[in-house]
């Protein structure tokens, strides 16, 4: 019952029901009371004619014999009269019921009807008077005095006056008929409003369902349009709307993942601001940029982002201005851009902000300036060498043969010295540029380790240096790799050991696995490297402290090649020192 009030079926229905009600009231009030004048008219009127009738009769026929019964015969059933012949006589009464007497001179003595003595002009008044039925009780009667023709100035009258029960049965009767008309008229005014108002709320209804459809993201429903007044017209508009919502919402979604490939793809990190400086949107690369501020943020720091970008913000949200800087935050170097961003009302709803994380480019460009640096270090002496004792030759310095040949093996040496230098350099950057080629076989690993690890035994003779193999591994071992790459790794790691290990040292190549991998390890127990230094022993040209220089050293860029030689194997190098006790290089090859 609720639900169909607070429904427009049950609304119009009750609007329409209320207007007719009280139009139904209004006129049900009207009728009535005219149907009561009505009636009280034609009950003035009849008397009014039967009172002329009889006074008609009595003026012209003096049949004092036949009198009473022809005026009998006109009177009905519910007309009382009586005649008088001055207000104090009544010579012929023709009444019915109790308290004639009373009715006769209650009216005889109303002063409404003295004067129907004394004038030609008949009197009607209405009057309360005794009744005919119950004794001490009133009743309201219409009585009509008419004039009888007389010469006399006082002259006699004809009284009537009607039952108020016929009145009453008559207005009762026409109430009955009232009261049903108006019972029928709102039984089929509530049929026909609800029927109305389903047929015409029917469509609305199907409208409502369509509109919730809509919401939903339900686009593909369409409302009949069968009908073509206002109702079928908004049918029609709604399934326009409903093409133009799925269209629109097509173009926005197609935007929308546009603009979300666009961010996903983006290497810098964007994040968007609300006015209230909280963050609105950021792309992948800004959520793991977040992460690892928020990793180095203070504990007592409540949001990731660094102060200095808050600053900028609020520069950019206070003067609606374009701001873009350079800075070094928490050890690492950003490019920072920041804009505002504004709605249609050209006012400020936020801004984005474009972070591009330059600490590997200026890394990269300090190990491109360290490297030419370097590389011109490197060649500098035996270019300087070569130019000095070729001018030395040329120029006939020399003193004896002896001192010839030795300038002309220091030239040499010094060649070969930057022949090795150029060939380490183009490996190393075809090694780094991804474009170096394995040859990978399936070899016994074991004995590669040994026969690699022999080959320096009498090197190791000469430096007094005690060189040894160490593995528990079966000869059957059998790994993937590249036989010659492998042999570059260790004869770097291996001749390193061996030069920057004291005499009575000694070197140890072992061999073992762990997990799914062969662990190869060179240690020594050689002066070692200072923790410090332990992070960029692969980095090109990197030079250990002089300690472990004593003698002539090599080009500097045999560890870093080394790494990417392994790295190449999808393996992995490590070093581990300590000052005075040794140093140990460990690799992992993948079985």
């Amino acid at each position: 019952m609720t639900r169909i009030w607070n429904s427009i079926v049950g609304k119009l229905w009750a609007t329409i029901l209320l207007l007719v009600s009280f139009v139904l009231f209004i006129f049900t009030v009207l009728m009535l009371e005219f149907f009561d004048n009505y009636h009280k008219e034609q009950a003035k009127t009849s008397i009014s004619n039967t009172a002329a009738t009889i006074a008609n009769i009595v003026d012209q026929y003096e049949v004092d014999e036949f009198l009473d019964d022809i005026i009998g015969d006109l009177l009905s059933a519910d007309i009382n009269a009586f005649i008088a012949k001055n207000p104090n006589e009544v010579s012929s009464s023709f009444q019915t019921g109790i308290n004639q007497v009373e009715i006769q001179n209650n009216i005889l003595t109303s002063d409404a009807f003295k004067q129907v003595f004394e004038t030609d002009r008949q009197i009607i008044n209405e009057m309360i008077l005794p009744s005919q039925k119950e004794k001490d009780q009133l009743e309201s009667y219409v009585v009509l005095g008419y004039p009888l023709k007389s010469e006399s100035e006082v002259h006699g009258a004809i009284f009537i006056f009607q039952n108020p029960d016929a009145l009453l049965k008559t207005t009762s009767q026409t109430t009955k008929i009232v009261f049903l008309s108006a019972a029928i008229a709102f039984l089929l005014t509530t049929f026909f409003a609800f029927f109305l108002s389903s047929k015409i709320t029917l469509p609305l209804r199907k409208m409502r369902e369509h509109a919730f459809e809509l919401a939903k993201g339900k686009f593909d429903g369409q409302l009949p349009s069968t009908q073509n007044d206002e109702i079928g017209q908004l049918a029609v508009a709604f399934n326009q709307m409903g093409r133009q919502l799925k269209h629109h919402l097509e173009v926005i979604n197609q935007e929308k993942e546009q603009l979300s490939s666009i961010l996903t793809s983006m290497t810098d990190a964007v994040i968007t601001f609300n006015r209230d400086r909280t963050i609105l949107l950021s792309n992948p690369p800004a959520d793991i940029l977040l992460q690892k501020w928020f990793i180095k943020q203070n504990a007592t720091s409540g949001s990731p982002i660094p102060d200095e970008i808050y600053h900028m913000l609020d520069h950019v949200l206070d003067f609606e201005d374009k701001i873009e800087e350079e800075l070094d935050i928490k050890g690492s170097s950003y490019n920072i851009s920041i804009s505002p961003l504004k709605n249609n009302g050209q006012s400020i709803r936020g801004a984005v902000a474009v972070i591009r994380d330059m600490t590997e480019q200026k890394k990269l460009e300090k190990l491109r300036s360290d490297f030419i640096a370097n590389v011109s270090h490197e060649l500098r002496t035996p270019i300087a060498m070569l130019q000095g004792y070729s001018e030395a030759i040329i120029d006939d310095v020399v003193s004896s043969e002896e001192e010839r040949n030795e300038m002309i093996r220091i030239i040499y040496d010094e060649s070969q010295r930057m022949g090795r230098l150029v060939s380490d350099l183009l490996d190393l950057a075809r090694m780094e540029s991804g474009n170096v080629t394995l040859f990978k076989e399936n070899i016994p690993i074991v004995h590669v380790i040994e026969r690699i690890t022999q080959k320096f035994a009498q090197v190791a003779k000469e430096k007094h240096v005690h060189l040894e193999f160490e593995t528990e591994l079966s000869d059957d071992l059998h790994v993937d790799l590249d036989e010659d790459r492998i042999e570059q790794v260790l004869t770097n790691l291996i001749d390193n050991g061996i030069r920057h290990t004291p005499m009575e040292g000694s070197v140890t190549v072992s061999l073992e696995v762990e997990l799914s991998y062969v662990k190869i390890n060179v240690s020594d127990t050689g002066e070692g490297i200072p923790r410090e230094d332990l992070p960029f022993v692969f980095e090109r040209f990197y030079k250990a402290d002089k300690a472990r220089t004593r003698s002539k050293s090599g080009t500097g860029l045999g560890l870093a090649i080394a790494r990417n030689i392994v790295e190449a194997h999808k393996g992995n190098i490590k070093v581990d020192s300590e000052v005075g006790r040794g140093t140990t290089f460990t690799f992992y090859l993948p079985l």
